[in-house]
């Protein structure tokens, strides 16, 4: 799968865990370790959300080498806040950034910040103190973020 289709893909996968973890109602302290985890699995979606999304405006637009140039450099976008996919969408339109600029802002690029934030701290062994609905919201946050990145690299 590639492009909207991977990107759905990786958000049934997401939504289930998110669902099995709610059903986790009488155990605080282990709700919360579900939710650092959590935090760094919507990292990931967000990762490979935004590369899958480029990718299907490159295969749509490119010849094969400049899409393998674009494959070979979104290998390496990692750590996906709000600066850095301004400057990624940005560099392939400047429209494109200025429109997200407007789009991203409060809850979105709260969320956005947050979840990469709390991901690396988390990847270190610090301790964050973070809920399972706190993650839950960023979560829905970073989904219309998703949600608005197709719309501009991918309209239906």
């Amino acid at each position: 799968m590639t492009g909207r289709a991977e990107v759905y893909r990786l958000k049934r996968v997401l939504d289930e865990s998110f669902k099995r973890v709610a059903k986790i109602d009488n155990d605080s302290e282990l709700q919360a370790d579900f939710a650092r985890y959590l935090c760094v699995l919507v990292s990931g979606f967000i990762e490979k959300s935004v590369v899958e999304l480029i990718l299907e405006h490159t295969r749509h637009r490119a010849n094969p080498s400049v899409l393998r140039f674009v494959e070979y450099r979104t290998r390496q976008f990692t750590n996906v806040n709000a600066q850095r996919l301004e400057e990624l969408l940005g560099a392939f339109d400047p429209e494109w950034r200025s429109d997200l600029k407007k789009f991203l802002v409060d809850e979105r690029k709260d969320a956005l910040d947050s979840i990469v934030s709390l991901r690396n701290t988390i990847s270190h062994g610090q301790s964050v103190g973070v809920t399972f609905v706190r993650v839950k919201e960023y979560y829905e946050h970073v989904q219309s973020v998703i949600d608005h990145v197709a719309s501009l690299c991918a309209p239906i």
